[in-house]
């Protein structure tokens, strides 16, 4: 089990990220909602506060480019082994900083990955 920040938590079931963070828990990763707001997807808090002394294989992105810079530092400093950039996340400047701290970044769908296995 691959233990999954997701930022950019939402508890509006028309988002992506509240879809990620369900169909996450359904494929058995634990799941650490991270969101601007407090509320809840489903039985999953979501944290607005930035998670200390936690580890994750994985963090999934679902804010865009323009506001992910204040998550830079914070998220290398995590050290996950990948960040999933899903589509409209992409971010260069972001991806190669990844790559300088030995973190992998990947161009794809938390949705599509843990529908075809591939998560």
């Amino acid at each position: 089990m691959k233990k999954t920040l997701v930022i950019g938590a939402s508890p509006n079931p028309d988002r992506y990220a509240y879809l990620a963070t369900e169909m996450l828990k359904e494929y058995k990763h634990p799941v650490f909602a991270f969101g601007l707001k407090k509320g809840k997807i489903n039985e999953t808090e979501i944290q607005t506060e930035w998670p200390i002394n936690e580890e994750f294989d994985t963090v999934t992105l679902y804010v865009g480019p323009q506001n992910q810079a204040d998550y830079f530092n914070k998220v290398v400093s995590l050290k996950p082994k990948r960040v999933i950039f899903n589509p409209g996340t992409e971010n260069k400047e972001f991806e190669n900083l990844l790559i300088q701290n030995n973190i992998e970044p990947i161009e794809a769908c938390t949705l599509v990955l843990l529908r075809t296995n591939q998560f």
